[in-house]
């Protein structure tokens, strides 16, 4: 397999200091999959002309290193009608980097640059070009015997008894003079942490500020407010979605405490600090203004968090409107824990679900369906039964429909959409592709649905089991256990969430 590797993948790479620690798993990954790494030659003349000399002395000595492309495609239709929009050489470069992935000369492009991947996406390449995080993601779900985590586990952890001299804090000593300092006197605080053998993968603090806090150095500048202060945060590229796992822990905080809003302020000089914007972003951040500091100005991002509901269900997660529609569908035992680590039962071992697979750390989460039922919305409640009989059969989680993907062309395609969020290997989801009970050609077979679906919450243990669903009237009997999409009152959910002692606070009426 060919990767193609924009020039700020290379430039960090050869850089003589580490801006971007993910590189160097990448490259392992790349190495470790035998996968030829390929480089456009308008990259070694942009390498050529930067102004570190150090890169530019490394990348003529480790030019060995990759495969400059030796011969470069004539440009399509597409990529012509492409380039009548470049405006500058270098958004010229980026259309000649494209075309090479248009013209499949190569399997795949590798770049953190935003425009790069607009581009793709308008000329339906966007599925080949991938930044440094999902193509990680991408390998690690395909290839988990070779991953090296085997336990991936967030947990509270005193500021005292983390290793600040691990090469995970470098970035933060490098932007933050005082950052030593602060860490130190924060020893008896808690934080939020990610480590494996040792090293950290992801460090998380949070400040609960009421609303008599100073904001003099923020523009433009915060009404009072009682807010979460996302005080320090960071994820380093692992395959297994911790940012989507820690932004969880961010809300929990943030419903538990009854704030206004959610803020942070960061620096985006570093490729890691971008990507976490674009995170952010992707579950309702806004750009604010500016904090001044001593060491620079920082970006403000907010999150309005008042109980409220929105077209996008990610704009306004976790809350869910009361009065939305209903359902109840199935899910069989030995899918559940792993679709929702958070749901374990009491006869389950939390060891056996340590959070070292992609989809159990996902917020976003895809469920596949046959269901007669398909006219699923965005905003439409889900609960999700866990088959069992009449005292194993339980409703464990909540969920809330982002989209749905009805009517897929193709084998590849469902594949494609279902990777990375679903519990189902390749194998499995060729099964469920072709489905056909009486293994006769002439079987017409149903195809599946795909519904994109937003986590929201487990209901405590122990769990509403099927005896009690029919004495509630969400099952009219053990007969009648839901086999798809079923549609229940509003008035028994409101019931349901009673008797199963669930946290409402997350519920709009």
């Amino acid at each position: 397999m060919r990767i193609l590797l924009d020039t700020n993948i290379i430039v960090h790479r050869e850089a003589s200091k580490v801006y971007n620690q993910d590189i160097g798993l990448l490259f392992n990954w790349l190495d470790k999959m035998h996968f030829e790494k390929c480089v456009h030659p308008i990259s070694i003349d942009e390498i050529s002309t930067y102004k570190d000399a150090d890169v530019v002395n490394t990348m003529k000595v480790k030019i060995g290193n990759y495969n400059v492309l030796k011969t470069i495609s004539q440009d399509s239709d597409v990529i012509k009608q492409l380039r009548t929009k470049d405006k500058t050489t270098n958004d010229s470069n980026d259309t000649s980097i494209l075309n090479e992935v248009k013209n499949n000369r190569v399997d795949y492009l590798i770049t953190e640059d935003k425009g790069l991947h607009r581009k793709a996406n308008s000329i339906g390449i966007g599925d080949k070009v991938y930044k440094i995080d999902s193509f990680i993601e991408k390998l690690v779900f395909e290839n988990p015997g070779l991953s090296d985590y085997k336990v991936l586990s967030v947990k509270k952890e005193y500021f005292g008894n983390i290793n600040i001299n691990d090469a995970f804090f470098d970035s933060f000593k490098e932007d933050y003079a005082e950052f030593e300092k602060w860490f130190n006197s924060k020893a008896d605080k808690e934080s939020y942490i990610c480590s494996v053998e040792a090293e950290v993968k992801a460090f998380l603090f949070l400040k609960i500020e009421n609303a008599n806090e100073n904001y003099k150095d923020i523009q433009p500048a915060f009404e009072a407010k009682k807010r979460l202060k996302i005080g320090t945060f960071k994820v380093t590229s692992t395959g297994y979605k911790l940012g989507e796992r820690f932004l969880k822990v961010i809300f929990d905080n943030a419903l538990a405490n009854n704030v206004d809003e959610i803020y942070v302020t960061i620096f985006d000089k570093r490729e890691e600090q971008q990507r976490l914007i674009s995170l952010l972003e992707d579950w309702g951040f806004k750009y604010w203004g500016t904090k001044i500091t001593g060491n620079g100005i920082e970006k403000v991002f907010v999150r309005d968090f008042s109980k409220t509901t929105l077209p996008n269900p990610r704009d306004c997660f976790p809350y869910i409107d009361r009065k939305s529609r209903i359902f109840i569908t199935p899910i069989r035992p030995d899918y559940h824990t792993e679709l929702f680590p958070d749901s374990i039962l009491n006869n389950e071992s939390p060891q056996d679900y340590v959070e070292n697979e992609p989809h159990r750390n996902a917020l976003k989460k895809v469920y596949i369906s046959r269901s007669y039922f398909r006219n699923l919305k965005p905003g439409d409640i889900i609960l999700f039964y866990r088959t069992g009989g009449r005292y194993a059969g339980v409703i464990s989680t909540i969920g809330v429909v982002e989209n749905v993907i009805l009517n897929i062309p193709s084998e590849g395609d469902f594949l494609r959409l279902c990777r990375k969020r679903s519990v189902f290997d390749d194998d499995e989801l060729k099964k469920w592709w072709n489905y056909n009970p009486y293994n006769v050609p002439e079987y017409r077979i149903n195809r599946p649905f795909i519904v994109n679906f937003l986590y929201i919450d487990s209901f405590p243990k122990p769990k509403i089991n099927l005896e009690k669903l029919i004495e509630l009237g969400l099952i009219n009997s053990i007969n009648d256990v839901p086999r798809g999409f079923v549609q229940i009152k509003n008035d028994r959910f409101d019931e349901f969430l009673k008797v199963a002692r669930a946290n409402e606070s997350y519920i709009v009426d």
